[in-house]
């Protein structure tokens, strides 16, 4: 289904480079989630094949991977291993969002360019357990004060994801003298930095989503990379479709198990396996209908934010394939489910951890109520 949406070289080679290592993550997921352990070794694999640098553009030495390119092949790495693609989605949204928005000074941005070519990861780190999700508006606890030419930070976030990996954290941060929220790129080296194991959810259990704890850190003046206000000048970012892209691929792969399994089950109150029975290849159908639906919608939306010409109509694109992408993820996964009867509830099936790690996707921005009630704000505006 994939190679349809497939359309250049540089695609094709990245597909060739991830499917060979498709054996080795295919075979770490049960027990990354069954101790919730980081996949240290996946992260590092991708490093040394150059994948975390690939939304680098060009002209910094990076491959200069649009969006388009990236939800191709963070769908195609979820399949392998959800926990995986979506911590280093994080990583590539973030650079790819950077260098798009060009709000840091150029020194900044050659700094970090050539970190990142040399194996560095990132995150942002924005939630906090009083703000709720980011998304919401609500105002970080968390504080950064001017001491001559230095940023002191303290504060506490969740839902780091990647945290044992990162090299470093855009950390939002209250400044009080500017009244707003800006950004500091913090390395995880800094003193005062630690990282608080606290991660131990039913999904995504391997995506090391640890909360950061910044005990007075003091940065450079120069690492306030983005001061309150410059967010809001650009507020569409389209590389946020890492997120549906990794929901598809596992339900994807809870798809392709699926068929695997009625081609092959045969018990004997039937005759020949039960892809043959009309209730069967009923649900089969629309989990396919299904997932064309969501493909097409996702990558469309991508190839029209990667076009700068038609960029400028995006309304709320971006969100409503976020949350249409991962609701379809949720139903395929739950049709999965029926195909396979009980045996889809023993741990020792995939089926049951496709299916508590497509949930969290609900809780990644935007939420779906935020989705909704926007649609409705923009049809009563544009009357």
């Amino acid at each position: 289904m994939i190679q349809l949406f497939v359309k250049t070289e540089a695609q094709e080679h990245w597909l060739k480079a991830l499917q060979e290592k498709a054996g080795a993550f295919e075979n770490k997921p049960a027990e990354i989630d069954e101790l919730s352990a980081f996949p240290h070794k996946n992260i590092q694999d991708l490093i040394e094949i150059g994948y975390t640098s690939t939304t680098l553009p060009k002209t910094y030495g990076g491959a200069g991977f649009s969006v388009y390119d990236m939800i191709l092949l963070q769908e195609t790495l979820a399949r392998f291993d959800g926990a995986t693609a979506l911590s280093t989605g994080w990583n590539l949204g973030v650079v790819g969002e950077i260098f798009e928005k060009k709000q840091w000074s150029n020194e900044i941005l050659n700094m970090f360019a050539s970190e990142i070519l040399n194996g560095a990861l990132v995150n942002r780190a924005v939630s906090e357990a009083q703000t709720g999700s980011p998304s919401r508006g609500g105002r970080p606890s968390t504080t950064a004060v001017k001491q001559g030419n230095t940023w002191v930070i303290t504060g506490r976030k969740n839902f780091t994801t990647m945290a044992p990996a990162l090299t470093y954290f855009l950390v939002s941060a209250w400044i009080e003298e500017m009244q707003g929220i800006g950004f500091f790129l913090v390395h995880k080296d800094a003193m005062g930095l630690s990282i608080d194991e606290t991660w131990d959810v039913m999904s995504m259990r391997g995506t090391g989503s640890h909360d950061l704890v910044l005990q007075n850190v003091t940065v450079g003046e120069s690492m306030l990379v983005e001061r309150p206000g410059a967010r809001e000048k650009a507020p569409l970012n389209g590389w946020i479709l890492h997120i549906p892209a990794v929901y598809l691929g596992i339900a994807q792969a809870a798809r392709d198990y699926t068929i695997e399994f009625a081609n092959e089950h045969a018990p004997n109150s039937v005759s020949g396996p039960i892809s043959q029975l009309a209730n069967v290849q009923l649900l089969i159908g629309e989990m396919d209908l299904e997932l064309i639906k969501a493909r097409h919608l996702l990558y469309s939306v991508a190839e029209m934010y990667d076009d700068h010409s038609r960029r400028g109509y995006l309304t709320n694109e971006l969100s409503v394939a976020k949350h249409a992408v991962t609701n379809a993820a949720i139903t395929i996964v739950d049709k999965a489910m029926r195909v396979v009867g009980a045996k889809s509830l023993q741990r020792s099936n995939p089926l049951q951890r496709y299916y508590r790690d497509v949930r969290a996707g609900l809780h990644n921005p935007p939420m779906d109520d935020v989705t909704i009630k926007q649609l409705a704000l923009t049809a009563i505006k544009n009357e």
